[in-house]
């Protein structure tokens, strides 16, 4: 990006009048975010078989923790270091927002706005930008104003570890009643259904649900509609944890029928590292508080339930490039090209006699992400022996997760890179230890 005209220009326009230095935005040459030399990205043009060629592995190992973060795709990843530059150099004339036009951070955080708007089917005003799911979430849960001393707050043990944090902080805080359950194995719809009904009814008391879409433990989809309907025939309101969900299954926010959302932009929308969403619809944005009385935002903004500070403006800005790469390949092709490279490995150590799958075979109920406990994996030590074996001797990497109530398991999640190859060099992995505490 050219800064022009030189400095000494810019003094004496300066010196003459101050609004001839604001001219315009292209008076210094503020480029932020301009496009990259990549072909445009236009719907349903990239083959789901084409999709590892358009990321940058590290070669010599097989990389099954795409749940931690989703690796960016190069027109992202180039997008995202093309801001970075920009965005160092422009510094604070850009992000005060001093100049006219369309070179200025609001504009684009509008813009990061509006592209999560279109990707999940809501308006520009019912979305805000946050550093992460978890950061949305937080949010959402300590910041919900329906809450009374000795009221009920619920949530499961697939729920995400923040997540869980901010609800007992309910309890310990604001006086809440904090109830957990734990959901059945082996899961299926009917008894997943029967959980939550039995959880809300020995609850009446309740007044908020936490509903994780897909549990970051073991993978297991949750029919998230029917339970926040169940709950709010109750009178209680839920909070959906959709890290897991927005942008690896063919899903709107209509379809969770819930009034409050958060998720995680650099999980399977492959956004920079630092991006998350708050939904909020817009009939509810009075009843969450707005965070640590940020009042430099207006009140009727859902921005003013973000809390203050400065974020990366350089990954915010790759937003919408991240987003038009997700309509590239579209949604209903990511999902059924995830879940067969789920099936692909599952298939072949379903028989082993010592392996147990964590979610049912109902392909409503699970994706990408897949765990599994080993028979005598049942302790922690246990699961990270297995953790590094996989690793260590067969160079695949995967992560074991606690707090499942009936104990720890190992996640294996393909990421958009994987290949057939991956999955397999997990499931020979398995055939060679399945029996390694048997």
């Amino acid at each position: 990006m050219n800064l022009a005209p030189s400095r000494r220009q810019l003094l004496k326009s300066a010196a003459v009048g101050g609004p001839a230095l604001l001219a315009s935005s292209q008076a210094i040459g503020v480029t932020i975010g301009a496009p990259t030399s990549q072909p445009a990205l236009e719907p349903h043009s990239i083959p789901v078989a084409d999709l590892p060629k358009h990321f940058d592995v590290e070669p010599g190992y097989h990389n099954l923790e795409a749940g931690y973060w989703s690796m960016m795709p190069r027109v992202v990843a180039e997008a995202f270091a093309k801001a970075n530059v920009d965005v160092n150099r422009a510094s604070s004339i850009y992000a005060r927002n001093v100049l006219p036009g369309d070179a200025t951070w609001t504009h684009d955080g509008r813009a990061a706005q509006a592209a999560i708007a279109r990707q999940v089917g809501c308006l520009p005003e019912e979305i805000a930008v946050t550093r992460s799911g978890s950061d949305a979430l937080q949010m959402l849960i300590a910041n919900y104003k329906g809450l009374k001393p000795g009221d009920g707050v619920i949530y499961c043990d697939l729920d995400y570890d923040a997540m869980i944090g901010a609800m007992e902080w309910l309890g310990t805080h604001k006086g809440a009643q904090v109830v957990r359950f734990a959901m059945p194995e082996p899961a299926t719809t009917a008894n997943i259904l029967a959980a939550y009904h039995d959880v809300l009814t020995r609850t009446p008391n309740a007044k908020l649900l936490l509903v994780t879409q897909i549990s970051n433990r073991t993978g297991l989809i949750t029919p998230v509609r029917e339970i926040v309907a169940m709950a709010r025939a109750r009178g209680v309101d839920t909070i959906v944890d959709a890290a897991h969900g927005i942008a690896l299954l063919d899903v709107q926010i209509d379809d969770f029928g819930a009034d409050f959302v958060g998720w995680s932009v650099h999980k399977w929308t492959s956004a920079p590292l630092g991006t998350g969403a708050m939904y909020i619809r817009k009939s509810r944005l009075a009843d969450i508080e707005i965070a640590f009385e940020n009042a430099h935002i207006p009140a009727d903004s859902i921005n003013a339930r973000v809390a203050a500070g400065t974020i990366n403006f350089a990954a915010a800005l790759a937003i919408p490039t991240a987003i038009n790469f997700h309509f590239a390949v579209g949604a209903a092709a990511k999902e059924k090209h995830m879940r067969g490279l789920r099936d692909r490995w599952v298939s072949q150590v379903r028989d082993l006699r010592n392996v147990e799958i964590m979610v049912p075979d109902d392909p409503a109920r699970y994706c990408a992400i897949t765990s599994f406990r080993l028979k005598g994996m049942n302790s922690d030590e246990r699961a990270q022996a297995v953790q590094r074996r996989l690793f260590e001797k067969h160079r695949v990497l995967t992560i074991w997760r606690a707090g499942v109530a009936k104990g720890p398991v190992i996640r294996v999640t393909p990421g958009f890179y994987s290949t057939a190859a991956d999955v397999d060099a997990l499931a020979r992995a398995l055939q060679a230890e399945h029996a390694m505490f048997a």
